[in-house]
């Protein structure tokens, strides 16, 4: 997993944004780093963590609710950064963005099975994961239902339309944000929540979960 020193810079306490940790890195920046990064270069892997840290810890609190899960989370992310540099492009995306993701693949990892019987359960607040307008139907879906069951229904929907619902509602992430991170097309994007949206309420209403 790495060399121990590299594991040192990943596995840096992290407590909130670091300086930078929104940053937007252009292009040619990511190109530089990732060349570093592939090289094996510890500098490379200490930029990467303080510009991102922050914003990889803020990502992996919000889904996890558990400081030390959210920590492991970044550390992971970081070290899988590392050892898959040289398989980065830049014309595909951004350093951030695939760091972002990995760190959401990470906490839905540990929701799903590694530690799930240990980690508090999460409160259902869906205005705080997902920017939502008013006239939503994930809204009326959200507020509206048991934890358990909206998770029986992603559980129940095909897996190009579960990703984009665990993505929006684990991580966080705006349609926008999917679309780059899942490399796909944002009407894509916005077409399978919709149709994923639409298989929920179906899925609950079935079960006399919701209103007809």
């Amino acid at each position: 997993m790495g060399d121990q020193a590299a594991q040192e810079v990943a596995g840096r306490r992290v407590h909130g944004p670091a300086v930078g940790g929104d940053q937007v890195v252009a292009a040619g920046g990511d190109q530089e780093l990732a060349a570093g990064l592939a090289a094996g270069n510890h500098e490379a892997l200490a930029e990467l963590y303080d510009r991102y840290a922050g914003l990889a810890y803020g990502v992996a609190i919000r889904v996890l609710g558990d400081p030390g899960r959210a920590e492991d989370a970044v550390q992971d992310a970081f070290m899988n950064i590392w050892n898959r540099a040289a398989s980065f492009d830049t014309n595909r995306g951004s350093l951030r963005a695939w760091l972002l993701t990995s760190v959401r693949n990470r906490c839905i990892d540990y929701l799903r099975g590694r530690g799930a019987h240990e980690r508090q359960e999460r409160e259902l607040q869906p205005e705080a994961a997902y920017a939502l307008s008013a006239s939503d139907p994930w809204r009326d879906v959200a507020l509206s239902l048991e934890r358990t069951a909206v998770r029986d229904a992603v559980a129940s929907l095909p897996q190009e339309q579960r990703q984009v619902v665990e993505m929006a509602y684990f991580g966080g992430y705006t349609h926008t944000e999917i679309a780059e991170m899942a490399r796909l097309p944002l009407g894509t994007v916005k077409g399978r929540m919709r149709l994923a949206l639409e298989k929920m309420g179906s899925y609950l209403r079935g079960r006399g979960l919701m209103d007809v």
